[in-house]
């Protein structure tokens, strides 16, 4: 079966908004829906063209709306559901598409199907067994009148719903195989759940943790099959949406039916090798082995670069790989000793690859990673510190940041502290600063098909600095140490004209870079 993308996502900008931090239109100190809508100006001037909204829906909070009591309803803090439809025509006149966020995993304890299922023994939309099996952590007591214990995704109040088991077994009952009537109910209540949305607008959804559906599936045979499915009746009923996965494995989940896929902080070390310094929040994933984009210059892209080949030939041109700056759980950018003058390096590498390109709200313009917050809304996970990765919107230099008109200590999270904090306003009139740099690579690539995901890519050189060739007309040049860097090709490669420039120069067979500079050239 040939797979194609639509073209909206493959020659796009997606931009994600953590809604509950990014503008609150009501006063209640917590972003909402009609916030968004008044700040898509904000959006369309940057030149993004797709906004993804983490989990809108209704939820008991209990891990910051990843446990969803009600798929079909938007979650009250945020609006209503003809706020979302409201926001999709704004959107659309901006020549934006928004995609919100899918948890097809597990629902909140307090859903519907789960109160159903936890009183019905003959109820098999949920993992239930009669005794404590392996893993012995994500079994919880049920305290309904079913009793037993019923299998939990990440926090207990998130039970998993039944997807099945690739590898079912008599002696486990609670082992479903993918065909039983409740893995099949899951199914068909996806399809609804996407319609539904999809009627009123929206055009896709990141898939939160699309690889985790059937349980016991080596190599993911059973729950790629599933997308598989799945996406040939999108293809059939919806064939202009997309679904982007959290699967951190393009390699795998494309071909399996994901239109795109993620380079995540887990499941290998493609993108930590580029953005993780060690600082921020840090999971049991963390090695810390320097990364490519630092100021001391003992990173290597050479991880992401075998990562990013290796799925770019699995997937053949049927999706796409998405590089993300950061996302509402690992950290921003702009953490621990890194600036926003080394930041804008990496825009230029994100904006000038051929991936999807994802910009985490506020790393626009700059906004740091903010160690030692409280703990909010299960966003302490383990070691894993994530709420300094989804404080307010920085606005402008207001003591509210331009956020909400409520008292800043009534916000969701703090703001950053810090007197110099950098703000919208402020970097609007700016040339120099970090979102009108980011600003002119993204018009650049919109307006550039050779730097888009369509667009060849030969690297000339993988070291300090990181050169590479866009199709037959464009050269790209990085240098993210503090150091300056130059690299001496074997043939010259012509005469090269400045296209989006910061301390970079090319010269016949001789490139060079200033510490932290960047270009992007015409040939």
């Amino acid at each position: 079966m040939t797979r194609s993308v639509p073209d909206w996502l493959a020659e796009g900008v997606l931009y994600q908004v953590y809604p509950q931090s990014f503008a609150d239109a009501n006063g209640d100190g917590i972003g909402d829906l009609p916030g968004l809508t008044a700040r898509l100006d904000h959006l369309a001037e940057l030149g993004v063209t797709a906004v993804w909204l983490s989990p809108c829906f209704a939820s008991e909070f209990g891990d910051a709306g990843y446990d969803v009591s009600d798929y079909l309803t938007i979650a009250p803090r945020y609006g209503t559901n003809a706020d979302l439809v409201a926001l999709v025509a704004a959107a659309r006149e901006h020549g934006i598409r928004v995609l919100l966020d899918l948890v097809p995993g597990h629902t909140s304890h307090r859903h519907p199907w789960f109160r159903r299922s936890a009183a019905d023994p003959a109820d098999d939309r949920y993992v239930w067994s009669d005794r404590i099996t392996a893993p012995v952590h994500e079994w919880i007591p049920n305290l309904g009148p079913r009793g037993g214990f019923y299998r939990a995704n990440f926090y207990p109040i998130q039970p998993a719903l039944n997807f099945g088991y690739a590898r079912p077994h008599p002696a486990e009952p609670w082992r479903s195989p993918v065909d039983a009537p409740g893995p099949l109910a899951n199914r068909a209540a996806l399809r609804e759940v996407m319609a539904h949305w999809f009627d009123l607008g929206v055009a896709g959804f990141r898939v939160d943790m699309a690889a985790s559906l059937v349980k016991d599936d080596p190599g993911h045979l059973e729950t790629g099959r599933l997308w598989g499915e799945l996406r040939e009746w999108l293809d059939a009923h919806y064939p202009d949406r997309a679904l982007i996965a959290e699967w951190g494995d393009p390699a795998t989940s494309v071909p399996a039916g994901l239109h795109a896929d993620f380079f995540l902080h887990f499941n290998g070390r493609a993108l930590r090798s580029l953005w993780d310094n060690g600082a921020g929040s840090q999971g049991r994933w963390a090695d810390g082995r320097p990364c490519y984009f630092d100021a001391e210059g003992a990173g290597s892209p050479a991880e992401f670069l075998a990562a990013w080949t290796a799925a770019d030939r699995a997937i053949k041109g049927a999706g796409l790989t998405a590089l993300p700056t950061a996302n509402h759980d690992f950290s921003r950018l702009t953490c621990g000793p890194r600036t926003r003058e080394q930041t804008a390096c990496a825009f230029a590498f994100l904006l000038s690859w051929p991936s999807l390109p994802v910009i985490y709200y506020g790393d626009e313009i700059g906004m740091r990673y903010l160690p030692g917050l409280p703990e909010k809304e299960g966003s302490q996970f383990g070691t894993e510190a994530r709420q300094g990765s989804r404080t307010p919107m920085q606005w402008d230099g207001s003591p509210g940041a331009g956020f909400s008109s409520a008292d800043p200590a009534d916000f969701y999270l703090p703001l950053d502290p810090a007197v110099d904090r950098p703000n919208v306003a402020d970097q609007r009139t700016d040339p120099d600063s970090l979102y009108r740099q980011v600003r002119r690579l993204v018009r650049l690539r919109r307006r550039t098909p050779e730097l888009s995901t369509g667009g060849t890519v030969t690297v000339l050189g993988a070291g300090y600095p990181l050169v590479y060739r866009r199709g037959e007309h464009h050269l790209v040049v990085v240098n993210p140490r503090r150091e300056p860097a130059e690299l001496l090709l074997p043939e010259p490669v012509g005469p090269a004209t400045g296209l989006v420039v910061r301390g970079a120069a090319v010269d016949g067979r001789r490139i060079g870079a200033e510490g932290f500079g960047y270009g992007i050239f015409r040939l």
